[in-house]
């Protein structure tokens, strides 16, 4: 067997090896339901480098505590929750419900103390909604957008105190109510809109659009009208419609405080997935923290990608550059079967050894016809093929020695089969199958 032979013997094994293991790395049991992997920006954060926190202080618990005492509804500085006081009333009935109210944006020591004032049966930590062992959410875009947009908890108080009580969980309250836009108003936010495609109104903390932009409208032309969060009890302007009227086919989105609408293509269907997918995910986050509209937005922005690279609706899909392990994996099991093939054909080789010469002659005539092959070999041999050869005809005079000195058969047999498996593989370098010891000496020695 020469060492060539060796070399693609083992090199096939370790080949079929290498392919074996690719392949089953890359069987991962999971479900891809996306057309594409969205790049969308995704993560947790640690608490205050999101900007989520604000400037706003808490008393201790004690002065909290005697302010409760004192007043059934206590407002520190900043709150923005808002409720209906007839509706809230007649849940609370002739209890003594009291209710705490703190804004939002508090790190987690002052969250802490708003918790401990123990004689607050209910509170609201911006729009987030808790009482004993209670809490109220919302569950649906209508509740979703009355919390954020105007800081109305009107459903959610009298849900939690109808829990408190152990009565019967009452139909949510909506008090949220449009109105068209005024002439006067449209017409200020569409000259920004034309100029720069951004409108950013009086008390509205976005500053700039972000990068997640990009991915969720990847042809451009997205308008964005932002606003602070709207008076509560009042009808609010809705903007939507009359811009996507004014500017048609374009992506319209709207900010109200921290609620965001979007106008315009597929907005029927997109507008309820996105919302309520990010809402359903975010809401407890938002209510709690005081997130400036930019990090609500770019959020936004990044399960409006999500979306769009799961394929609905019929939007264009991303490109996808080329998986090279994809494209090649199902070739993979073939390419190891391969190899496999090869590994076990070298091996037989290697055991059974080349094909033996007429054995029905004895060693003078086998060592005779053997050196024939070899001497007819040594001038086609290469770099290649000489070293197998060279160990033939080195065995051959070993055999010829054992000969003249009368051993013993069996190891003159010996030193002859070296001798052929040697030029057997000279044959197989060279290419020459009538060279092949077994070819060769039947036909001389038939």
């Amino acid at each position: 067997m020469g060492r060539w032979t060796g070399w693609v013997r083992w090199g096939a094994l370790g080949a079929a090896v290498v392919v074996l293991v690719v392949f089953l790395v890359a069987q991962r049991q999971s479900i891809d339901v996306s057309y594409g992997r969205s790049p969308s920006s995704s993560g947790t954060v640690e608490e205050g480098s999101a900007g989520e926190l604000s400037d706003a202080t808490v008393p201790s618990v004690d002065e909290m505590t005697a302010m409760v005492a004192a007043d059934p509804v206590v407002r520190l500085p900043g709150s923005i929750a808002h409720w209906d006081e007839g509706l809230v009333r007649n849940a609370i009935g002739d209890a003594d419900v009291r209710i705490l109210v703190a804004p939002p944006g508090l790190d987690k020591d002052e969250r802490g103390r708003v918790r401990d004032v123990d004689n607050a049966q209910l509170r609201v930590l911006g729009t987030e909604v808790t009482g004993s062992i209670y809490q109220a959410a919302a569950d649906d875009l209508p509740s979703w957008r009355a919390q954020f947009a105007t800081g109305d908890v009107t459903s959610l108080l009298v849900t939690l105190i109808a829990g408190i009580r152990d009565q019967d969980t009452p139909e949510d309250v909506d008090l949220f109510r449009w109105r068209p836009p005024t002439e006067a108003e449209t017409a200020a936010i569409a000259t920004d809109l034309r100029a720069t495609g951004v409108h950013i109104a009086d008390g509205a903390t976005l500053t700039d659009i972000p990068k997640s932009a990009g991915p969720a409208f990847p042809d451009g032309g997205a308008l964005y009208a932002a606003f602070p969060q709207q008076t509560f009890g009042e009808p609010v302007p809705e903007y939507g419609p009359t811009l996507a009227a004014l500017f048609p086919g374009k992506p319209i989105v709207v900010i109200y405080g921290s609620w965001i609408e979007y106008h315009g293509p597929n907005a029927a269907d997109f507008t309820d997935v996105v919302g309520a997918s990010f809402y359903g995910q975010a809401a407890d986050r938002i209510s709690t923290y005081d997130y400036p509209q930019a990090n609500v937005l770019h959020a936004y922005l990044n399960r409006v990608t999500d979306v769009r690279y799961a394929g609905l609706f019929e939007r264009p899909l991303p490109y996808l550059p080329l998986d090279p392990l994809r494209v090649a994996l199902p070739a993979l099991p073939w390419l190891f079967a391969g190899c496999v093939v090869v590994f076990l054909a070298l091996s037989a080789r290697s055991l059974l050894g080349p094909r033996r010469g007429v054995r029905s002659t004895g060693p003078p005539a086998r060592l005779a016809g053997l050196t024939a092959l070899a001497i007819e070999m040594s001038g086609l041999t290469d770099e290649k093929s000489d070293p197998a050869l060279t160990r033939g005809i080195t065995k051959l005079r070993a055999a010829g020695d054992a000969l003249e000195q009368n051993l013993p058969d069996g190891h003159v047999g010996k030193l002859l089969d070296d001798a052929e498996a040697e030029l057997d593989d000279t044959a197989w370098t060279l290419g020459r199958n009538d060279y092949r010891p077994f070819t060769y000496l039947r036909g001389r020695l038939a």
